[in-house]
């Protein structure tokens, strides 16, 4: 049995050991992977929280669960996490500077952002193209990220197509 192929041209693929990881390597590897885009949101203290979140899955459907992995220096995961309950927001396609407002740490991200109270009181962001409001149910350990899960309470759709992030940039799809 052969090698693993790599790209189209048929080289190996490069392999790293453990005493050779290449964290850069490993970044560029995984951005070919695209991903949609959400921003995850929760009131705390009476005030709308949110953060910008790739990382982001269905879990399960029996029970319903997704998973997200916010990042340890996140300031706002904190406060989501203390509200119990959030709102993942996914993104569409004409969102993109919203989800660049809302990746930058500090200062009013809800400013003359339009939102609702979902169910769970959570803001479901004016324009997102489907979110799901989910309470926390599990928060583990995972290098410098967490891996949450949150079981699913309500959700919904509107029309229009995903934003996209494909190797360190924005992008649309087009069915």
């Amino acid at each position: 049995m052969g090698e693993p192929k790599g790209e189209a041209d048929g080289d190996d693929l490069e392999r790293a050991g453990a005493s050779t990881f290449d964290g850069a390597r490993f970044r560029e590897v995984m951005g070919h992977f695209a991903t949609g885009v959400t921003i995850v949101t929760a009131i705390e203290d009476d005030q709308p929280v949110g953060f910008t979140c790739q990382t982001f899955t269905s879990l399960s459907l029996e029970p319903p669960l997704v998973a997200l992995a916010p990042g340890k220096n996140s300031t706002s995961w904190p406060r989501i996490a203390a509200a119990g309950v959030f709102c993942v927001n996914i993104l569409a396609d004409d969102q993109e500077a919203l989800s660049r407002d809302f990746a930058v740490s500090g200062g009013d991200k809800f400013t003359g952002v339009g939102w609702r109270p979902g169910a769970n009181g959570a803001p479901v962001l004016d324009g997102a193209l489907a979110w799901i409001e989910c309470r926390l149910e599990l928060a583990h350990d995972a290098g410098d990220h967490e891996l949450v899960v949150g079981r699913v309470q309500d959700m919904g759709v509107s029309r229009g197509q995903p934003l996209v992030y494909y190797r360190g940039g924005f992008g649309r799809f087009e069915p």
